[in-house]
């Protein structure tokens, strides 16, 4: 409950002492190329519901179902003001929407799509869906370079499930372990941090 409460309140102010940013982002975002200003994708969040989530479009407008789900090294779909907005995490504050409705938290496990929820082991799956999906967490921490990493790859997708995926789920069930306010607040820090420094 203090979780929830925490979240709320955090989620209200950052919504209001960000709205003028979020607007000049958006319109970036509608000037820059065609198309809707978020970028809206079928994430599964706690207990296994599915939810819309919301991020500032970061690249070029295509049909549903179209292309990798994971972005990888220099991706050519990614516009001018989406390199920007990913180097910064500009990209992931409409998230604060999703924390305020209550279908994400600040700081949990990184909600993924469907496709690769379904490669979760059995023996984590119920307790890493069992809190909120995060805004931010210690994988995203750890992996804030992931698309350069996968870029590396031969077979990025192979390479995402059976390399990456593994460690951040130990992350997350770690986290699940662990949770309180308190380690929120450090992670926070540490994310925030973490974007300062690149």
């Amino acid at each position: 409950m203090s979780k929830r409460l925490f979240d709320w309140v955090m989620s209200s102010l950052g919504l209001l002492a960000l709205g003028p940013i979020l607007v000049l982002i958006a319109l970036a975002v509608k000037l820059d190329s065609p198309g809707p200003v978020f970028f809206r994708q079928e994430r599964v969040g706690r207990f296994g519901q599915p939810f819309r989530i919301h991020k500032f479009r970061t690249m070029r407008h295509e049909p549903a179902g179209k292309g990798l789900q994971i972005t990888v090294g220099a991706d050519r779909r990614i516009t001018r003001v989406g390199h920007f907005l990913r180097a910064s995490k500009l990209d992931e504050l409409p998230q604060l929407l999703d924390v305020w409705q209550g279908t994400m938290s600040l700081v949990g496990p990184r909600p993924e799509v469907p496709r690769y929820v379904a490669h979760y082991p059995a023996a984590l799956r119920d307790k890493i869906l069992s809190v909120r999906p995060g805004i931010t967490d210690i994988a995203s921490i750890e992996y804030r370079d992931e698309s350069t990493v996968l870029g590396r790859a031969a077979d990025p997708e192979h390479a995402y499930i059976h390399e990456v995926l593994p460690h951040k789920l130990a992350l997350a069930a770690a986290y699940v372990d662990r949770a309180s306010v308190w380690l929120d607040i450090q992670l926070i820090a540490r994310t925030l941090a973490a974007i300062v420094r690149r």
